[in-house]
């Protein structure tokens, strides 16, 4: 379960030998501190098994994140300490936020665009009409899933392309299961070289760790992994062709203004990026930018395309996961509670005892049991140090991120995108039909470490 790997990864930081650098405050000691993480834990417990309690994560995560920051603050009065710390706190604490927060509304707005247009639903036919075998459209989606996801969110990418998995065949169990596996793979490993492909690579490049083009370095550890998870995958699926009767089933084609929401789509990416590279201003700003670019689109389709169904921007908006949103908003404020406690200034010593690389790659299989969310966010708010020059730095913190996407395909539940397609395959793709190809998986995060070492501590390629 997540909850034991949490406890663990709280054990370590909490009792873990070597001292921390000092803070303003330490509270870890004080009966505040431990009623913190105890608070923490407890949420995270009904977070990481809201199916069984039917609470939707973001509630126990807005009511821990508020609540923490809260009773640190009854603490701090009570004992006459100046609670002008806790303020500016809380003031970092919301910048660092709402600029993820922004991003990513934004980022599903366009998406929820792109699906009410049929840009998704015309490919998915496209895919399913050329009469491929399983194992071609097994690749096939694959790819998709391992290039879009570097643009899309792997969530988004994987409930997308395992509705066409259902589409291709219902009952062909050997292929929907290592479909599955092979997307919520591809979807994660795809995802993890890219800043836009997952929220910890979207949180690593906000906090100024890696450049944008340098994660693109990325790039063959995450395909060669998957690959090889893949092709072992691959040998378990069928040669033959699935039924598709071409003549009974509904063409679908892409609306009127679904390839200009793609082209806006992708300048609003490219302004967020110059935005944040060129003038240092958050990559929400051209977010934000790029909305206001596809509602003045909306507007002028209404207007000028009186005959076709009209787009309406505030509609896509209304459609997006807030809880998804707040959900991050509440773990990522409790992650900052704990911080601001002491707690995580503990996790240096795990640095500086075992080393940077060893640590980063147990943080991959920690991401397996853990949401990768609030490892990623306690990794970067302990800020140890990565290396002994900036090269080393940088070349760990692309290895944390690394890990920390593809460590989640080790189980089936230990990413967004496994629980998603989880809950698309029902009864389908489950944990024990997950488990009985764990091993390829592994094998694929192993291939992919390897090559990270050789690329980046052996020749020392960066981009």
């Amino acid at each position: 379960m997540k909850i034991v790997g949490l406890l663990s990864l709280f054990f370590a930081l909490a009792f873990g030998s070597g001292d921390a650098a000092g803070e303003a405050l330490n509270l870890t000691t004080t009966w505040v501190g431990i009623a913190s993480l105890i608070i923490f834990v407890v949420g995270y417990f009904f977070i990481a098994t809201e199916e069984n309690f039917h609470i939707d994560k973001a509630k126990p995560a807005i009511f821990i994140g508020t609540f923490m920051f809260l009773l640190i603050g009854f603490y701090m009065l009570a004992n006459g300490l100046d609670v002008h710390l806790l303020q500016n706190e809380v003031n970092h604490l919301i910048l660092e936020i709402s600029q993820i927060v922004f991003f990513l509304m934004v980022a599903m707005t366009y998406i929820e665009a792109l699906i009410e247009r049929d840009v998704f639903n015309a490919l998915k036919y496209n895919l399913v009409s050329k009469g491929y075998t399983y194992k071609r459209l097994f690749w096939l989606t694959g790819v998709l899933a391992f290039f879009i996801s570097p643009v899309a969110d792997n969530l988004t990418t994987a409930l997308i392309l395992s509705t066409v998995l259902l589409t291709i065949d219902r009952n062909n169990t050997n292929f929907l299961v290592a479909g599955a596996i092979n997307i919520v793979v591809a979807a994660n490993a795809g995802g993890a070289w890219s800043p836009f492909g997952d929220i910890t690579t979207l949180m690593v490049w906000a906090a100024g760790k890696s450049p944008f083009l340098d994660f693109f370095a990325l790039f063959p550890a995450s395909i060669v992994g998957w690959f090889v998870t893949a092709f072992l995958l691959s040998r378990v699926v069928p040669s033959t062709a699935p039924h598709f009767d071409l003549a009974n089933e509904p063409k679908v084609v892409m609306k009127k203004g679904g390839k200009a929401v793609i082209f806006i789509g992708a300048f609003t990416i490219f302004c967020a990026v110059m935005m944040h590279q060129l003038f240092h201003l958050p990559a929400m700003w051209g977010m934000m930018f790029g909305f206001s670019l596809l509602s003045l689109y909306t507007y002028y389709f209404k207007k000028a395309k009186k005959n076709e169904e009209p787009m309406h921007v505030f509609h896509y908006m209304s459609k997006i996961e807030n809880n998804t949103l707040f959900f991050f908003f509440g773990i990522l404020a409790a992650v900052g509670a704990l911080h601001f406690a002491g707690f995580l200034n503990y996790a240096v010593s795990l640095y500086d005892k075992f080393g940077s690389t060893a640590v980063n790659i147990g943080v991959g299989f920690l991401s397996a049991i853990v949401d990768n969310v609030p490892v990623m966010s306690a990794v970067l708010k302990a800020n140890p140090a990565m290396g002994a020059d900036a090269g080393e730095a940088m070349s760990q913190w692309l290895l944390v991120t690394l890990t920390a996407g593809i460590g989640g395909s080790m189980i089936s539940f230990g990413s967004a995108a496994g629980v998603g397609v989880m809950g698309k395959l029902k009864g389908i793709y489950t944990f024990g039909a997950h488990m009985k190809y764990a091993w390829m998986i592994v094998l694929g995060y192993i291939v992919s470490l390897i090559v990270w070492y050789v690329q980046f501590e052996i020749f020392h390629i960066y981009f």
